[in-house]
């Protein structure tokens, strides 16, 4: 990544920009690089770490949306039913939720976007097994089918993506937050959400496509957020103390509101639609959401793995074409 000039000693931008010169070895030369050998663990046990975290969150986070269904299947069957927000089974799902996403919380900090939001596909495998299991939704063929070409594609996805080391410092997020291609990324994305969320609420409009959007949107922002935090606490241990900025609350303020929403409207979707069909949808949602947030804000970006992602989401497709309605 080239470096502008720097316009004087205590020049912040400058000096944002040469420190992304040296977080960054897109593309380094060297063995192991982009691959899943045993030269990749040797080179790359910080991110082998968050890609553990991230599994593990992700397992959680599926026995999470599960329950919040059997919730939300508890209380119509009763002849008065309860808000589903007074359910304390709801708010164990919610509490779990939480645990869950403190694991990619976690992972974000040792490793890319590129690299933690494709592995989200565990949750939906976790999520269409204990559903079938437990909930009684239908799994067919195609579904089974869906999980393994949605596997491949996350192993491609991982294997693909680049060995990036980057150190999440304050002085970096401030010059991400500011960029053109943020900002401009940034009014299109409140354009969309406030058309979607016009429908929504005016128009009475709840199909799945525009609650899981309105969930992609946020989800876009929460990712951003949670990697700037997460960054910004692993720095500061690491190195130097980067928690006396105001981007770092500037960041907690945005991750906590885009969290708190997320649940609103993925909530929302898990009451109408059925699990095996909103866990794979969102997740399509989210992780080209996830990518694209990685690769604008961060400037991450994925090489040559164009059919890794045509087989992960056409994967993740197959499992998401029940879309019976929840009545």
């Amino acid at each position: 990544m080239a470096a502008l000039a720097p316009a004087g000693p205590g020049d912040a931008a400058s000096s944002a920009l040469d420190e992304l010169s040296l977080n960054f070895t897109y593309g380094a030369p060297g063995p192991g690089n982009g691959s899943l050998s045993g030269a990749w663990y040797g080179r790359n046990q910080i991110h082998l770490f968050g890609v553990l975290l991230a599994i593990l969150g992700n397992l959680v986070i599926s026995i999470s949306l599960n329950i919040q269904k059997y919730s939300h299947l508890h209380l119509a069957q009763q002849e008065h039913p309860r808000p589903y927000f007074k359910s304390v089974l709801w708010w164990g799902g919610v509490l779990l939720m939480a645990v869950g996403e403190m694991g990619n919380f976690a992972a974000y900090g040792f490793a890319p976007i590129t690299l933690i939001a494709p592995l989200g596909c565990v949750s939906v495998t976790g999520s269409a097994i204990i559903s079938v299991t437990f909930l009684k939704d239908n799994l067919r063929a195609s579904d089974l089918l869906g999980l393994a070409l949605a596997f491949a594609g996350t192993y491609l996805l991982v294997s693909f993506a680049p060995n990036i080391t980057q150190a999440i410092s304050a002085r970096t997020v401030q010059y991400y937050f500011v960029g053109w291609q943020f900002l401009i990324y940034m009014i299109l994305e409140i354009l969309i959400f406030c058309i979607l969320l016009y429908f929504y609420k005016r128009k009475g409009v709840k199909h799945m496509v525009i609650l899981l959007t309105l969930v992609a949107l946020l989800a876009s922002l929460t990712v951003i957020s949670v990697k700037a935090v997460s960054g910004m606490i692993t720095f500061s241990v690491t190195d130097k103390m980067q928690l006396t900025y105001p981007i770092f609350y500037i960041m907690f303020v945005i991750m906590i509101a885009s969290c708190v929403f997320q649940v609103k409207f993925l909530n929302q979707a898990t009451k109408l639609y059925n699990m095996t069909t909103v866990v794979p949808v969102n997740h399509i949602f989210f992780t080209i959401s996830a990518i694209t947030a990685g690769i604008i804000f961060y400037q991450e970006f994925l090489g040559a793995a164009f059919l890794a992602v045509f087989i992960y989401l056409f994967g993740e497709t197959n499992v998401g074409q029940n879309t019976t309605r929840f009545q």
